[in-house]
């Protein structure tokens, strides 16, 4: 890996950490500290290594690096000397190397205090998952406006006004106590859940997958299953569910970046290794009394991860859809239902169902359409795969959709 690969792959997976460390010390009111020593430890890397060569172990230079550039900036701000020293009763001649401590246990600890500050209620979930992006993913401006479709100055506003919020709410970087840990857990978790569904289908630089937002989701979940507070029932139940459709990655794109369909998917390709570890989280996930959405949606993915078409296959789907919609219901569950249906019963029955869901402004709800009516009514395939064709957000889509309408014209 040359210089040029190695620091851009350095930011993505150290910055992140040491931004949290950092912001761990320092707290909320210095973040932007935090995140600027970071930053400047890379500038430096990438001037001094051009020179001198890559070290032999980088990530260990770039934690000493940000480390001294961490205590020299506590040693001459002023802010230090006359506000957090007067609290903490300590004096700047008592700092000590390990202070600041980049150990990996230390550096694990500090992104999940730092999930649980970023994916604080008080602020939005938009600027939730761009906080997760930014200090928990590392990843750039840039590239979170791309995720959101928008600009990298409503990009820096939204995480700007975000810092305020928590600053103002005085929100600690920590675990939150027992007795708080379930209600702030749900929020972490629909900000990883949110985080995946943008990678897993992304309508930003026109891709149908990011699977770097995806690893990145799964990362952050990982990390929650493995620290004995914050391993529940439901966060095995998500990261069963991602670890589901993550095997199926490679099928789901073509050598032109072009969507193939589940029918169409080679089962062969699917990614074992990565079913299994769904089959093992989705295990543990049954420990508790409680069923949550992330139980539901991670049973569904597994059966789709039994390739054999059977009537049993989709009838237990259909009845999983049936609790997921009572539990928490959405257009698009509802929708993938109606595909389910289909399948269980037949093309008539989920015609009647799909029709009243009236999704008219979503182009999925017309290309189900399209697929239900195909080999009912010629004319009314043609006619939603059109309006479907309309709607699409990507090439990719648009694509997929008129393969469908050039077999119906043939």
């Amino acid at each position: 890996m040359t210089n040029n690969e190695l620091i851009p792959h350095l930011f993505r997976t150290e910055y992140r950490k040491i931004v949290s460390v950092l912001s761990r010390h320092f707290g909320f009111d210095q973040i932007e500290i935090a995140e600027d020593i970071a930053s400047d430890t890379f500038l430096t890397a990438s001037e001094t290594w051009g020179l001198n060569g890559v070290p032999p172990n980088p990530a260990a230079w770039l934690y000493a690096v940000a480390k001294n550039k961490a205590k020299n900036h506590l040693h001459r701000s002023s802010t230090y000397e006359e506000k957090i020293i007067p609290e903490l009763q300590i004096a700047v001649s008592e700092i000590q190397d390990d202070e600041i401590d980049l150990s990996p246990q230390n550096i694990i600890d500090s992104q999940l205090q730092m999930m649980f500050a970023v994916c604080h209620p008080s602020i939005s979930q938009e600027a939730q998952i761009g906080l997760s992006l930014r200090i928990l993913c590392g990843f750039g401006i840039e590239e979170i406006a791309d995720a959101f479709l928008t600009n990298k100055e409503t990009i820096n506003k939204r995480l700007f006004r975000a810092k305020e919020k928590l600053r103002q709410e005085k929100i600690k970087i920590e675990i939150p106590g027992l007795a708080e840990i379930e209600n702030r857990l749900d929020v972490v978790l629909r900000t990883i859940y949110l985080l995946f569904n943008e990678g897993y289908y992304s309508v930003s630089q026109n891709q149908t997958l990011r699977k770097d937002l995806c690893l990145e989701a799964m990362r952050l979940c990982y990390m929650l299953v493995e620290n004995k507070i914050t391993n529940k029932p439901q966060v095995n139940a998500l990261l069963s569910l991602m670890c589901f459709h993550a095997s199926r990655f490679n099928t789901r794109i073509d050598n032109n970046g072009e969507l193939i369909l589940y029918e169409d998917q080679d089962e062969n390709l699917w990614d074992s290794d990565l079913i299994s570890k769904g089959e093992y989280f989705l295990n543990c996930s049954a420990s508790g009394n409680d069923v949550s959405k992330y139980h539901l949606e991670a049973a569904i993915a597994y059966w789709h991860t039994q390739k054999e078409d059977t009537k049993e296959k989709w009838e237990n789907i259909l009845q999983l859809y049936n609790k997921l919609l009572i539990i928490e219901y959405s257009p698009i569950a509802a929708l993938n239902r109606t595909y389910a249906l289909a399948k269980a019963n037949g093309k008539q029955e989920a015609v009647i169902k799909a029709e009243k869901l009236n999704l008219t402004q979503n182009h999925f709800y017309f290309t189900l359409l399209g697929e239900l009516y195909t080999g009912i009514d010629k004319e009314k395939a043609k006619m939603n795969f059109h309006k479907a064709l309309s709607l699409a957000k990507t090439q990719t889509d648009r694509n997929a959709i008129q393969k469908k309408l050039d077999i119906l014209n043939d």
